[in-house]
């Protein structure tokens, strides 16, 4: 089984980021309303960056470490 770490822009123009093993899915399951509290009131959220990884333990590591970077580091990862 593959685990994702993946980041998605909201409409306002914010960024979420999360870890999963089906991201499309998971997309989807944001854009209904029914995904993290904060891209709720945030959609629809469009897929902008995905690295998969081997384990879960290293998906949430990767995910606590993209939440940390600043938003000028974000961006440079996305590109």
């Amino acid at each position: 089984m593959s685990f994702f770490c993946y980041m998605v822009e909201c409409a306002d123009g914010t960024f979420y980021t999360g870890w999963s093993t089906d991201p499309e899915r998971r997309v989807k399951v944001h854009n209904a309303g029914r995904g993290a509290k904060y891209t709720r009131m945030r959609r629809p959220v469009k897929l902008i960056y995905l690295e998969e990884l081997p384990d879960k333990s290293s998906a949430l590591k990767r995910e606590r470490a993209i939440k940390k970077l600043s938003r000028k580091s974000k961006e440079a990862l996305v590109k």
